[in-house]
């Protein structure tokens, strides 16, 4: 009798409680409506939604709700549920931080796509999730539908990752890509990307580079077991890229993208987000439009690229339905806790940090000089005199203007001796504008 009991119990919906019913929760909860007997076919189990959290309870929404789901303004009563996994979707990070750190108190599995607060208060949380044995996935809060999180802890989990570049912001890389492929500038592509629902209506977060940071901080965990703080990694954002740039790049055979990045060297971990100029032979550089790419390269792999969605209210919400899908596996084989960060849950040490003035690779330049015999000779020898040398150049200018920019692309040079060459041109008396730099992937 107690195992025909088990196996009915086995058989009953797994109910899921959502914080949050905007864009991701409606693609959710549309997914789970069109695909409920397909899903149910691989997990063995019907999911289906029983609370919802929303802020007001006559709002109009993106999907139909069952007429059985409970709506409610009330957290407490969201987190009273009986449903054993909770769905945090509403963003934002101290509302949201309280809401799953009482729902793993109380013994809930949690799923988020919460990108900022994983970013800012991941290591306490997975350090909960451990302490209650309960699992912390969260699929969706990198790069939307393309499934990264599940590739470095599951897939690639055997291979030391040595170096991972991405698009992670689609958002931003829309706009550079409008910028290269039509020739807009930043302001109009900008307006562009807001009018076709890609940009908020404030798209700080997506132009300054934030939110691609937030996104980077979570893979470093994945990818190295190490913590590297938000607030130490350096991040330049794409609001000041000039179209004269991108012309420039072109003529050089790049494209310049947003890039998220982390590589080992020497046992240290160097990362940041940048614009940086891409080959166009790379797939990196062809990724267009609002999608994203993540390429990570394994000593034993190699590269392996990842490209798709990064965003929507589809792709997203079935990122979150593939963590729902794993814990409801997890709760029918009723093994030990889920292994949230791919490293045995154990404490993640904080990462050994490569000095930004350490950081190695090729440039870009663009001086802005006054149009006068000597100045190319000066500009070259204060590169020489600071070991930063000299790949390619090009002058071009409207002489009656009076300026003209000049044009380096560099060997690998080092951080330190770029800056020193910038802030010994720029003090120079031909100088008209600031020096443009851009790094080369």
């Amino acid at each position: 009798m107690a195992a025909a009991f088990e196996q009915e119990k086995s058989m009953e919906p797994v109910r899921i409680a959502m914080a949050g019913f905007g864009t991701v929760g409606s693609g959710l909860a549309n997914i789970l409506s069109d695909n409920g007997e397909w899903i149910r076919s691989r997990v063995g189990r019907t999911i289906e939604i029983s609370d919802v959290l929303v802020r007001d309870l006559n709002k109009k929404r993106g999907a139909e709700l069952p007429p059985n789901v409970r709506l409610t303004t009330d957290p407490t009563a969201l987190l009273a549920s009986d449903a054993p996994v909770l769905l945090e979707l509403m963003g934002g990070i101290e509302a949201a931080r309280d809401i799953i750190v009482k729902a793993m108190e109380a013994g809930k599995h949690v799923v988020t796509a919460n990108k900022h607060l994983l970013a800012e208060h991941g290591t306490e949380l997975f350090e909960l999730a451990a302490r209650k044995n309960v699992g912390l996935f969260y699929e969706a809060s990198v790069a939307g539908g393309i499934p990264i999180v599940q590739t470095l802890r599951e897939s690639l989990a055997g291979d030391r990752i040595v170096k991972i570049n991405g698009i992670l912001n689609g958002t931003a890389n829309y706009i550079l890509s409008e910028m290269s492929t039509t020739g807009l500038d930043f302001a109009t592509a900008l307006r562009q990307a807001q009018e076709l629902g890609y940009a908020e209506a404030d798209p700080t977060l997506d132009v300054d580079g934030h939110d691609a940071a937030h996104k980077l901080v979570v893979l470093i965990r994945l990818a190295f077991g190490k913590d590297y703080p938000l607030q130490l990694l350096p991040v330049r954002g794409i609001g000041a890229v000039e179209r004269k740039d991108i012309e420039f790049a072109r003529e050089f055979g790049y494209r310049v993208k947003l890039i998220a990045q982390v590589r080992e060297i020497g046992g240290k971990l160097e990362a940041g987000v940048h614009p940086m100029l891409v080959r166009h032979t790379y797939l990196l550089a062809r990724v267009g439009g609002n999608f994203n790419a993540v390429r990570v390269e394994g000593k034993a792999v190699g590269p392996v690229m990842l490209h798709g969605q990064g965003a929507g209210d589809l792709p997203t919400g079935n990122a979150v339905l593939a963590d729902v899908m794993a814990l409801v596996r997890h709760l029918r084989c009723r093994c030990n806790g889920p292994d949230n960060t791919g490293f045995g849950n154990a404490p993640l040490q904080k990462a050994d940090i490569l000095s930004p003035d350490l950081a190695s690779s090729q440039h870009y330049f663009r001086f802005t000089v006054a149009d006068r015999p000597g100045v190319m000779a000066v500009i070259s020898k204060t590169m020489a005199d600071n070991e930063v040398s000299i790949a390619q150049a090009v002058q071009k200018g409207d002489p009656q203007s009076g300026s003209v920019p000049i044009v380096f692309l560099t060997h690998e040079a080092g951080a330190k001796n770029v800056a020193d060459t910038i802030r010994t041109i720029d003090s120079m008396d031909f100088t008209i504008r600031p020096t443009v730099h851009y790094r080369i992937l």
